[in-house]
């Protein structure tokens, strides 16, 4: 297996409860995992520990073979690893243009001598990049919306946007938070259609879910989590009609 990151013994207890209990998984380059459990299961947690949110009590994060375990989120996400949180992060009195624009890592301007001093590779450079983020609209259906405010975008037109500025930091890995949750049915289909082209983006998918229907639509692998371990691991079709998923997940 084409291993990217990998979790080693993971552990980490609040107040004496453990909400991720020596957790071991491997994730496959340019493939989709999804995190499906209920609620409490520690899902989040270890999303909060991948990118640096929390640290964890023992255990290693391993991205492509380097030890980032504890090192600041802002390290994290330059390392390459870039997260859709659900509460939705975006500036809503930019446009959609801009709020993609700023995303992008490196930008001269950012340098007040370069204004000065290297004026016509800054303007070259600005093109460059409103061209990038023009096409990264355009992938996640937004361009024709590029020069209106973000707070005007619908809920799931915002997550799609949030989606857009993961890919403008070129992260290889995106952790995508319940990337559907409480979006309109038919934009749903939209953020399917974004998530099942990522990895044709050599882009690694991980994300949390609770839509089972999503999670049969794009997953490669499943991990079923419950009380901070894992309980199940393997394709969508072969966990999802494990009787222990039913029993801890679906409550049948």
């Amino acid at each position: 297996m084409n291993t990217i990151l990998e979790l080693k013994n993971l552990t980490k207890s609040f107040g004496g409860v453990k909400a991720v209990d020596n957790v071991s998984m491997d994730f496959e380059k340019y493939r989709i995992t999804a995190l499906i459990g209920p609620n409490g299961a520690g899902k989040t947690t270890i999303f909060n520990i991948i990118n640096g949110f929390i640290k964890p009590d023992k255990g290693h994060v391993l991205f492509e073979d380097k030890d980032i375990t504890g090192l600041p989120p802002h390290k994290i996400s330059k390392t390459g690893i870039g997260r859709l949180f659900q509460d939705i992060r975006i500036f809503n009195k930019l446009t959609v243009l801009e709020n993609v624009l700023v995303a992008i890592e490196g930008q001269s301007g950012e340098n007040f001598s370069n204004a000065i001093f290297h004026r016509k590779k800054m303007i070259k450079e600005e093109k460059e990049n409103i061209k990038k983020a023009e096409e990264l609209l355009d992938f996640v259906k937004l361009l024709d919306k590029k020069d209106i405010f973000a707070e005007n975008l619908s809920y799931g037109q915002q997550k799609l946007l949030s989606i857009a500025r993961i890919l403008a930091e070129d992260s290889k890995v995106l952790l995508l938070d319940e990337p559907t949750a409480g979006v309109n049915p038919v934009l749903i289909d939209s953020i399917i259609e974004v998530i099942k082209k990522l990895p044709q983006k050599g882009k690694t998918i991980i994300l949390i879910e609770h839509n089972i229907n999503v999670v049969l639509e794009i997953s490669d692998w499943v991990f079923l989590l419950d009380e901070g371990r894992v309980a199940s691991f393997g394709l969508p079709d072969e966990v999802l009609s494990d009787p222990l998923t039913r029993e801890v997940y679906l409550g049948v």
